[in-house]
């Protein structure tokens, strides 16, 4: 009893640690005072890092809790925001069962289920190819299961996702500045700030704007899945002859290997999450200064993606998952235009 109670608090407060320092590293340089003077946005940093799952604050995941459960007409039990942190009590919690068919079918993106005789999962480690290391830190291992280090869901299972733990994926954020038809940078009457943009996809799976990233392949580097997944879903990569995939290759390469800002890594608040199975997720801005490279490859959706634009950037973006929350930090970063309101944002 004491060693298993001892084994919970080991866990937490090393996932604590962990969210701790992803925090610092994703505060953008703002100065305490510049923080004390720009609240919103500087307790949004914190808020998205940390998850709040462990204090059942208003903060905590909420699109994790929506219902029904995408591609389905399963309902979540109803976990009000005082219960979502595993460390609050709550002897009555009795949430859904649920695993699509999809994922129950073994396609060869999905772990077995628990129950079978030869699955036996390495959790927080390396698993041969497939990382189930969780970015933020350890995680708890209830009854074979994994839990979701951000707090209850009202459902068990995993839902549409494939491993249990940890489900990987990357997002390449792709930004130019917005411009005249002179080539000038377009400003924001209100904020005197320079608009930016970036390449937005629209999911076939629930109609929402996205960025055009995905999930990780075993064995693969993040850098290698943030350019196939931008190549597959905003320039239909798939459906090029060789020759195109070629040409292709080479201008994502010039894209793909300038400098670039690591935005988020971490949990993200994804409707798909279950208290078993969740995603993270590597944010990366890619930013085409001048806009030559852009302009030299044609926007087309393909694979996931039934629309692609290029999107102004601002706080009125409505977009799936959290990622409204990583282009804040890409405008941020990059000291463009976000809000209207000449407070808000610390300088990046």
């Amino acid at each position: 009893m004491a060693g298993g109670f001892l084994g919970k608090t080991l866990a937490a407060v090393s996932l604590s640690v962990a969210l701790a320092s992803v925090t610092v590293k994703y505060l953008g340089g703002c100065s305490v005072a510049a923080c004390r003077n720009s609240l919103s946005s500087c307790r949004f940093h914190v808020n998205s890092n940390m998850m709040s799952g462990f204090n059942g604050t208003k903060h905590s995941h909420n699109k994790a809790r929506t219902s029904p459960y995408p591609g389905s007409k399963v309902q979540r039990s109803q976990v009000p925001n005082d219960k979502v942190g595993w460390f609050v009590e709550w002897r009555d919690y009795n949430p859904v069962e649920y695993t699509a068919v999809s994922v129950l079918a073994g396609p060869r993106w999905a772990d077995p289920q628990i129950s079978e005789s030869n699955f036996s999962p390495k959790f927080n480690e390396k698993d041969g190819q497939v990382e189930r290391k969780s970015q933020n830190g350890l995680y708890e291992v209830e009854n074979g299961r994994p839990r979701n280090p951000a707090g209850r869901t009202g459902l068990v299972g995993r839902g549409l996702l494939g491993r249990w733990g940890p489900n990987h994926a990357a997002d390449p954020i792709i930004t130019r500045w917005k411009r005249d038809r002179s080539g000038n940078k377009i400003t924001h009457p209100t904020s005197g700030k320079n608009i930016l943009q970036f390449v937005a996809i629209k999911r076939k799976d629930c109609g929402e704007w996205a960025i055009p990233g995905g999930m990780v392949d075993p064995g693969e580097k993040i850098s290698a899945t943030l350019k196939r997944e931008f190549g597959e879903e905003a320039l239909n990569s798939l459906q090029k002859s060789s020759a195109e995939k070629r040409e292709l290759q080479d201008k994502l390469h010039r894209l793909f290997s300038q400098e670039h800002l690591v935005i988020y890594k971490g949990y993200v608040d994804d409707p798909r999450n279950t208290d078993n199975a969740w995603m993270e997720t590597e944010a990366v801005n890619y930013h085409d200064e001048t806009g030559e490279i852009m302009d030299n490859l044609t926007l087309e959706a393909g694979d996931d993606a039934g629309k692609v634009k290029w999107m102004d950037i601002s706080d009125k973006l409505k977009l799936y998952a959290s990622h409204a929350q990583f282009i804040k930090l890409v405008a941020e970063k990059r000291g463009a235009h976000w809000s209207e309101d000449s407070e808000t944002g610390c300088p990046g």
